[in-house]
């Protein structure tokens, strides 16, 4: 099964009043990028979430958001700074003593000041924090994971579906491609007899004429590569996997064969079947961008 590029997926656990929330989106892209944002003191383990990424995901601009919650008091320690605190209530008292002042409420004055009273959180064992992160990020991971599929699974049935009507174009133009050099040796002669009239025509140099139109207008090996490269794209989707790369390369070819053929053609069917071939493989295109 293919996997799309475009995918979401979110994952929570709570334990021990302690609660992990993981969100993973991603859009496609040459490479794999993943970028994640998590709380600082979670830098440690963001080349463990990196790699446990990397083991299902090969390709796409990925963005994993962490955040972390704690309901409990034993995470917390509250810490105050006495030094600063008491130089804070002597300033204070000198100005009460020098305007008159006479408010009480010192003590709520002082604890609004930046840096006299801080909240530290207790540094966990970055084991103890990865069993408790590790089923949010798997249920994110999986997710993820499943929406890829889906959308992979809706890009390959598009694409099947275009394959098919390149397929029944490709064999109109080959159907049509014999009778190219027999039209053009039919109009060859009946224009030299318009324009000649009396004058015998030798035939054996409008056969050279015509030969030589036959090999330049021969498109017999563009279309045998174009229909091994149709049934290469079948054969890619139905194998699966990581195969976003190889059905780009596969698609370039068959624009070149196509691009080929349009330049070739000598006949306003043939151009008009190739016009459509090329405009089916550009939406193939389009959608292989996406294919992981």
């Amino acid at each position: 099964m293919i996997r799309s590029m475009t995918g979401y997926g979110r994952g929570e656990n709570m334990e021990n009043d302690r609660r992990f929330v993981v969100e993973i989106k991603s859009v496609n892209h040459r490479y794999n990028d993943i970028s994640i944002k998590l709380p600082r003191f979670m830098n440690a383990m963001e080349d463990a979430i990196r790699k446990r990424i990397m083991e299902e995901i090969a390709r796409g601009k990925t963005d994993v958001y962490i955040t972390f919650e704690t309901f409990s008091a034993d995470d917390m320690l509250v810490k105050v700074n006495q030094a600063l605190a008491g130089a804070y209530v002597e300033k204070i008292n000198e100005l009460k003593m020098q305007y008159g002042l006479c408010s009480e409420d010192t003590l709520g004055l002082v604890a609004k000041f930046a840096d006299v009273i801080t909240v530290e959180r207790i540094q966990e064992e970055e084991e103890v924090l990865w069993k408790t992160l590790l089923p949010a990020l798997d249920g994110a991971i999986e997710k993820f994971v499943q929406m890829r599929k889906r959308e992979g699974n809706a890009l390959a049935e598009d694409i099947l579906k275009k394959r098919s009507h390149i397929q029944e174009l490709t064999g109109l133009i080959k159907g049509r491609s014999p009778f190219v050099t027999e039209q053009y040796q039919q109009k060859l002669q009946s224009r030299l007899k318009e324009l000649l009239q009396t004058v015998e025509i030798d035939p054996q140099r409008i056969a050279q004429e015509v030969a030589v139109f036959a090999d330049r207008s021969c498109i017999d090996e563009e279309l045998i590569r174009l229909e091994s490269h149709i049934q290469q794209l079948k054969e890619i989707l139905h194998q699966g996997g990581q195969v976003g790369r190889k059905l780009d390369f596969l698609v370039q070819e068959m624009n070149r064969e196509a691009n080929t053929i349009a330049s070739k053609a000598n006949d306003m069917e043939i151009t008009r079947c190739t016009i459509e071939l090329k405009s089916e493989i550009e939406k193939i295109r389009e959608q292989v961008q996406n294919i992981e």
